[in-house]
């Protein structure tokens, strides 16, 4: 069955970067659109940044623009999500899914911005 597997959350200060990874199996990764969503009790989820099967095209939510950078390595069946100038704001639990709605994600992985 599908599976995705997210992982690299954690606590980091205003300013500081994560790298999240998602691991995908039961599918043929590289023929999907992978998306990362975020979930806060007070936002609901938020689709956050998507990227093409081949990897060219990608899309980011305005707020995070300049600052996340989506990848993929189809070899590894593997997504990330590289957040860099990490602000309070961006903290959620994160998941890595097949559709931007966030149907079908992973168990998430906490990402903590705070001093």
């Amino acid at each position: 069955q599908v599976q995705l597997v997210e992982s690299g959350g954690g606590l980091v200060q205003p300013g500081g970067s994560l790298r999240l990874s998602c691991v995908a199996a039961g599918f043929t990764f590289s023929n999907y659109w992978m998306y990362w969503v975020r979930q806060t009790p007070g936002k609901g989820l938020e689709w956050v940044s998507s990227i093409s099967p081949s990897g060219i095209t990608t899309g980011y939510i305005e707020s995070v623009k300049g600052r996340f950078t989506i990848s993929r390595d189809d070899a590894k069946n593997t997504l990330y999500l590289q957040m860099n100038s990490l602000k309070s704001e961006d903290t959620a639990v994160y998941y890595c899914a097949r559709n931007s709605n966030g149907s079908g994600r992973g168990q998430g992985t906490q990402v903590t911005v705070s001093s």
